[in-house]
């Protein structure tokens, strides 16, 4: 048995109880209406604000079906590449808002072009929607930016670019690299993270599995890769990539099973597991100093990747 309380310092305890306080750990026993109206409210209660000098613009993506919301931020230097966001939330929660002052952040710290994707949501629109937006993304920035564009996101979000990488291989246009933060694979749940933290703070496996049924409408995808990146058989000719996960997260052992068959396949891959945090870490980046130098990591990592250099 983990001993959170000493594993956990004080400082991200109580981002754990702050976070407790506006959404419950039960909040998945509600209805979908009710979790996404508690999870908004506790996306304003963290919203940081923006950065100066960062310039913010809504759009949209046209599709044949439908048009995909898009949030576009910029600041006064050069764009030496383009970082297309994708946002967690278990496939049924978050949008534009919720990773606002995330995005803001990133850009501003690294100048590169942050553009932030709305994509569909379960249980209104099952899988494959979601990846299908986040394809369509990558094929509008790819057509639209004439720079390298690199993939970023986390949980759910980190899935969908995992996803996105493996389904642009070997195409003429793809991405130049992606940072993955405590990002949800579908990894063994036998072993590993999934067993040890089970019952973490902020993410159980229970939550794990009930987010995955929502996306599927309970239907059996097994060897579905633009659902689960660690099932596919072939981890050639993919971009570089970071991946930085929580310690205290069922989903740690995701970053190590990726990093590792990267790595066997030839490829470069680089994971870190951030001692003593939990899921959902970014949004205690300025009140938890763990949470504060990982953030760095991340914008570190991201600008690393859109220059080409592999620092690892």
């Amino acid at each position: 048995m983990i001993d959170y309380s000493t594993l956990i310092d004080a400082e991200t305890w109580a981002f754990i109880e702050r976070t407790n306080s506006y959404y419950p750990p039960d909040t998945i026993d509600y209805t979908i209406a009710e979790q996404r109206a508690i999870y908004d409210r506790m996306c304003r209660e963290f919203f940081a604000g923006y950065p100066e000098g960062v310039a913010v613009e809504t759009s949209a993506i046209a599709t044949s079906t439908h048009d995909i919301p898009i949030r576009l931020y910029r600041s006064a230097h050069q764009a030496a590449a383009t970082v297309l966001y994708i946002h967690g939330g278990g496939f049924i929660l978050g949008g534009l808002d919720s990773h606002d002052d995330v995005c803001a952040e990133l850009c501003a710290r690294i100048g590169y072009e942050v553009v932030s994707v709305d994509y569909r949501l379960a249980p209104e629109h099952l899988h494959p929607a979601a990846f299908d937006d986040a394809m369509s993304a990558f094929e509008w920035a790819a057509s639209t930016r004439d720079c390298p564009i690199v993939l970023s996101g986390d949980s759910a979000g980190g899935n969908l670019c995992a996803a996105v990488s493996h389904a642009t291989r070997g195409q003429a246009k793809r991405p130049f690299g992606q940072v993955l933060i405590y990002p949800g694979l579908d990894g063994d749940r036998s072993r590993g993270s999934y067993v040890t933290h089970t019952e973490a703070p902020m993410l159980t496996a229970r939550d794990i599995e009930f987010y995955k049924h929502i996306r599927t409408g309970g239907v059996d995808r097994t060897g579905d890769i633009t659902l689960a990146p660690l099932a596919d058989a072939d981890f050639a000719n993919l971009p570089p990539t970071v991946l930085i996960t929580a310690q205290c997260d069922p989903l740690s052992s995701d970053g190590e099973a990726y990093r590792d068959r990267i790595v066997a396949a030839g490829g470069r891959a680089y994971w870190f597991e951030e001692p003593g945090l939990v899921h959902g870490y970014l949004r205690a980046r300025h009140t938890v100093s763990r949470a504060r130098a990982s953030f760095t990591r991340i914008v570190d990592a991201v600008a690393a990747l859109g220059q080409g250099a592999w620092l690892w």
